[in-house]
């Protein structure tokens, strides 16, 4: 029924006085605003495995909401989307599109695109002007196709058409590339510059088509010079912008940095009034108001306050505004008006146009600037990205009534097609080639041990969530600098998860190595100045090269990368944060990185190209945070021993701490009380929760074969002994030696840790177990990636007071595990006269 829109109140007296929320506005809208985020985000997690940006979701939400699908229920329609709340619903999203655009002039760098020079130009040039000519013969068609499109003037529908089909939607592209780890290859720096171009080109043209549209009706009859003033206006508003404000904006950016102690919230305030002020003056000329808000974007000087201001309103305006706007964008599209073979054979016209202008153009362009044919094709893929300022155009186009209801709709699956089709794409044709050589790699610390040349070097690629980890870290990195043997050479992985906040991508475009996660030279936030700070006191030590990284990645695939740089660095360690961490004494103090930070533990212990620990923190290091030899600090480590080749990477460890004159080791192993024991059998038990029961190595365990060749199980467990017995001999008078009988395994394993004698106590992960571990396979695991040991001193409520290091021994004959239950057999005497005492059996059905 028609509504009097000067009747709407704001709020209800309630549904106990009669009256309907629905009927009010802010009620109405905040139901709209929750049916939108919740389908939208719905549909973000459908998508998320084909590696589609938000908006796609966001858009197809709003497309499901409206007229095209749910909306063909009109008591639905008129009763939670009423034309009378559109005005309502669209001002409200157009708030965080302004602030949206004043992030993208945040994210853009304009002296990276004068670095870029004439290749990123070249390439620009051409994907504007093909399809932006290409948009010019479609709007003819259009205009004699489309009924009522004839009535809009010539100039405005031209120039409407070609830069909705001439524009790349740069901070699109950025997500599309950092998700698919190209942001840092040759590829992905000349799209991202050829982007940044094409955006500034691309709001040029879309305030010329505004000055041009006037307000749709009737603005071919307006003389000439309106759209001339509106210009010069425009320009006259970008020159003082650049030339009075941005300046000021760098004082102000000097003035709320850390070295001045002040508080910053008047100058953050000022800024946000700065982008509605320049979002009204550029309305105020005739130019839309999110014009003004990305100049003022622009203005802003890249460093510290821009982040600050990234962090104070990007998760508002993404999360909430921002959705909003685009499914606004769907709920104004009606499917439903394309109808016949006609409406159809236009979408595909306008598909196949926009397609075919940007990448050929862009194909012929690169392939003139001597790029590769496949890199070149990629390219013009890339830049066929659409998707937010596409919308913003094309509703804006619709909002001066240049696009009618079925041309707008047409263009918005055009936009949403050639987004969708970007990243599967760019992944079936394209893949960089990011192998290093593995020429003269250490996989294992027992490679250093075995190899006479002085020049060998330990390297160590260490990761860290944050500024917590680094103490910790330098102590044990410190420990293993064996002062006798080869040198060390450290590389500091900062882990930080890729999100849809722009603030992710403004840190991965920073980004030089080619395709490798990039030294963080422009940040000096507290991760730079604590790290970097304290790295550069440790390396004065002599003879320790380090060099820090940063990598922004998804969680799902960040352990490729740590995986990638371990290989092409030659590393023969990886050391990894725990996911939980202790800044205190109780478990009370404990805090959770998350489930998502395990789930890339879990993927690097299993994918490494070397030797993994994972770090348990409980203060370790943080007496001192750069210890040297002239400390007086000491440090007591014990190697806990049961057996297996992960147990002897965690010796060889202990070697080259008992080096160093600062670290006290105790080697402590366990041994099986009396002479009477169970022969062990391991089964596969496919059944099992991975995450809840531990794996084992299913590697030569095949029990008919070790039955057939009993000299398998001497010769594994001479290995065991002749391990200690080298170590004893090597170390003798350097280390403590003693053997420990328990009947418990689990309390004596406890009592190391909550005894305080220690202060890192080192555990093999146990993959190819002794007896006394195989005995633990069915107990119930809280942290099944660490094996039975690790898991018993890392789990929480059991006052475990040392910090835990679980070490991984690289071997590709131990890769393939498996969850196992435990039969435990008596037939022991067969095997005894094969076995040295105090060995155990184990076998397993698998290979």
């Amino acid at each position: 029924m028609p509504v009097n829109i000067t009747s709407i109140k704001t709020s209800s007296n309630g549904a106990w006085q009669g009256d309907n929320p629905l009927d009010f506005a802010f009620p109405l809208l905040i139901v709209q605003a929750t049916l939108i985020i919740v389908v939208s985000r719905f549909l973000a997690f459908l998508l998320k495995p084909l590696r589609q940006p938000k908006v796609i979701a966001e858009i197809v939400g709003g497309i499901l909401l409206g007229p095209s699908a749910v909306g063909r229920n009109k008591e639905y329609l008129h009763r939670i989307f009423p034309k009378w709340s559109a005005p309502i619903l669209e001002s409200v999203a157009s708030i965080g599109l302004l602030f949206f655009l004043f992030l993208v002039g945040l994210e853009l760098d304009l002296s990276s695109i004068r670095r870029s020079g004439k290749r990123a130009f070249g390439i620009a040039f051409a994907g504007i002007t093909l399809p932006f000519i290409g948009g010019i013969g479609v709007a003819f068609v259009f205009r004699k196709t489309i009924e009522g499109e004839d009535q809009v003037g010539y100039g405005q529908f031209l120039v409407f058409m070609g830069v909705a089909l001439s524009i790349t939607a740069f901070p699109v592209l950025a997500r599309i590339l950092a998700e698919l780890k190209l942001l840092t290859t040759q590829v992905g720096e000349t799209a991202m510059a050829a982007a940044a171009f094409n955006d500034v080109a691309a709001w040029i043209l879309l305030a010329l088509a505004v000055a041009l549209a006037g307000d749709g009706n009737g603005g071919e009859h307006k003389s000439p010079l309106i759209s001339i003033w509106v210009l010069i206006s425009g320009v006259a508003f970008v020159a003082f912008m650049l030339i009075a404000i941005r300046p000021a904006m760098k004082w102000v950016a000097r003035r709320s940095s850390p070295e001045h102690d002040r508080v910053d919230e008047a100058y953050i305030c000022l800024t946000l009034a700065g982008v509605m002020v320049s979002g009204f003056l550029t309305d105020l000329i005739g130019i839309h108001s999110i014009f003004g808000a990305f100049v003022f974007g622009l203005t802003i000087p890249k460093g510290e306050f821009a982040e600050r201001l990234m962090e104070r309103i990007e998760d508002f305006v993404s999360g909430l505004l921002l959705p909003l706007y685009f499914a606004s964008s769907g709920l104004k599209t009606d499917v439903a008006t394309i109808r016949g073979g006609r409406s159809w054979g236009l979408l595909v016209l306008v598909i196949t146009t926009a397609c075919a202008g940007k990448i050929i153009g862009t194909f012929v362009v690169a392939m003139i600037l001597m790029i590769p044919a496949r890199e070149s094709l990629t390219l013009g893929v890339l830049m066929n990205t659409k998707g937010l300022v596409e919308l913003i155009v094309l509703n804006i186009g619709k909002e001066k009534k240049v696009l009618n209801d079925e041309s707008f709709a047409i263009l918005v699956l055009m936009a949403l097609f050639t987004t969708f089709i970007t990243t599967p794409t760019v992944m079936a044709m394209y893949k960089p080639a990011r192998g290093g050589s593995s020429s003269g790699t250490h996989r294992k610390l027992g490679d250093l041990t075995t190899t006479k040349d002085a020049r060998d070097e330990l390297r160590i690629l260490a990761c860290a969530y944050g500024p917590g980890n680094v103490p910790s870290l330098i102590s044990l990195i410190e420990s293993t600098r064996s002062t006798k043997t080869s040198q060390l050479r450290l590389f500091i992985m900062h882990l930080v998860e890729l999100t849809e906040r722009p603030s992710s991508i403004t840190m991965v475009q920073r980004a030089r190595e080619n395709g490798l996660p990039f030294i963080n030279r422009s940040r000096r936030g507290e991760w730079h100045d604590r790290v970097s700070g304290a790295f550069q006191a440790y390396s004065q030590l002599g003879r320790v090269s380090v060099r820090p990284m940063t990598e922004i990645s998804p969680l799902a695939t960040m352990h490729e990368d740590i995986c990638q740089v371990a290989e092409n660095k030659r590393v023969t360690m990886i050391i990894l944060p725990f996911h939980k961490q202790w800044r205190g004494e109780g478990d009370q103090s404990m805090e959770n990185m998350g489930h998502g930070w395990r789930g890339v533990n879990r993927r690097v212990l299993k994918e490494a190209p070397c030797s993994v620990a994972v770090l348990v923190d409980r203060g370790f290091g943080n007496g001192s945070q750069t210890p040297g030899p002239n400390t007086d600090v000491t440090q007591k480590v014990c190697i806990v021993f049961f057996g297996g080749p992960d147990d002897r990477e965690a010796l060889v460890l202990g070697g080259r701490m008992a080096e160093h004159p600062t670290v006290k080791v105790t080697i402590l192993r366990f041994v099986e009380k009396g002479v009477e024991r169970n022969h062990v059998v391991l089964q596969l038990s496919p059944s099992k929760c991975s995450e809840q029961s531990y794996s084992f190595s299913t590697a030569t365990m095949n029990r008919e074969k070790e039955k057939a060749s009993p000299l398998n199980f001497f010769h594994r467990y001479y290995k065991t002994s002749k391990s200690i017995a080298e170590f004893r001999n090597n170390w003798s008078g350097t280390v403590e030696y003693s053997e420990k009988e328990a009947s418990n395994i689990v309390e004596g394993v406890l009592a190391i840790g909550r005894s305080g004698d220690y202060d890192l106590v080192v555990v093999g992960k146990g993959r190819f177990p002794s007896t006394m571990v195989a005995e633990l396979a069915d107990r119930q695991a809280e942290h099944a990636e660490l094996g039975p040991i690790g898991d018993i001193l890392a789990s929480s409520g059991h006052g475990v007071v040392s910090s835990v290091l679980v070490i991984q021994q690289h071997d590709l004959a131990h890769k393939e595990e498996a969850q196992v239950s435990r039969v435990v057999h008596t037939e022991y005497e067969k095997y005894k006269a094969d076995e040295p005492s105090g060995a155990g059996v184990i076998s397993n059905d698998a290979v």
